[in-house]
């Protein structure tokens, strides 16, 4: 196990993703227009009453922001991770396409946060946070919701670990997390800003670590789903 965490949040893979220094500015003013646009249509659609008819449309449109911004802001990779595979007798690194430890790595950091949830219950004050956000899966379809969910997930990851993270020459771990939870703000709401620190953190790793966002994607859906359908029997 220390070794796929290793290789998924760690150890980086050699690649070339070399951008050219219009090819950067263009990116970088990209990214800034839509951060500032996805977080007001967040802000919003979070604003939107539980059971509204809006809130689907409004969730929707945010993930149409994210997705725009990031496919306009240039070249996306989907990344991939050193795995040892044993031919002819000895152990060869080869790089493949990282699918199931982003999803581990994601039901993993789930369990920490329900974990947390038996907490954070016990707090009025952050009780009242979390169920604020959980109003909308108690009024709202779950199948929609699932797929809202997950449309989200791979929107934001293509947006924040793709376009923003790309657009960043130094520390971009640290300010996509700090773009990520900024964005988050947003919402008014004190637990979904935490919960994107932490999530950033590691998806951000993820992306270092793979060259491409296509781990971050699949750590952060693993992620918001088992909250989807964990939260509301931990809170209800």
């Amino acid at each position: 196990m220390r070794s796929w965490v290793r290789r998924s949040l760690w150890d980086v893979v050699p690649r070339d993703h070399r951008q050219s220094d219009a090819g950067l500015r263009r990116r970088q003013l990209v990214t800034i227009g839509f951060v500032v646009l996805g977080a007001l249509v967040l802000g919003v659609s979070l604003r939107i009453e539980p059971g509204s008819v809006w809130f689907y449309p409004a969730a929707f449109a945010l993930a149409g922001v994210w997705a725009v911004g990031a496919f306009a802001s240039g070249p996306l990779h989907l990344g991939r991770i050193g795995a040892w595979r044993r031919q002819e007798g000895e152990e060869r690194r080869r790089l493949v396409r990282p699918v199931l430890p982003p999803i581990l790595l994601g039901l993993g950091l789930a369990g920490v946060f329900v974990i947390g949830g038996l907490v954070v219950r016990e707090i009025p004050w952050l009780d009242r946070q979390v169920r604020s956000v959980l109003d909308f899966a108690d009024e709202g379809s779950l199948p929609i919701l699932v797929v809202v969910t997950a449309v989200n997930g791979v929107a934001e990851e293509l947006f924040f670990r793709g376009a923003v993270y790309a657009a960043l020459p130094r520390h971009p771990v640290a300010w996509t997390s700090v773009a990520y939870v900024i964005a988050t703000l947003a919402t008014g709401n004190v637990m979904l800003a935490f919960a994107a620190i932490l999530l950033g953190v590691v998806v951000g790793l993820e992306r270092r670590a793979s060259g491409g966002v296509l781990a971050p994607i699949l750590t952060h859906c693993a992620w918001s789903l088992s909250m989807l359908l964990a939260l509301p029997l931990l809170f209800g």
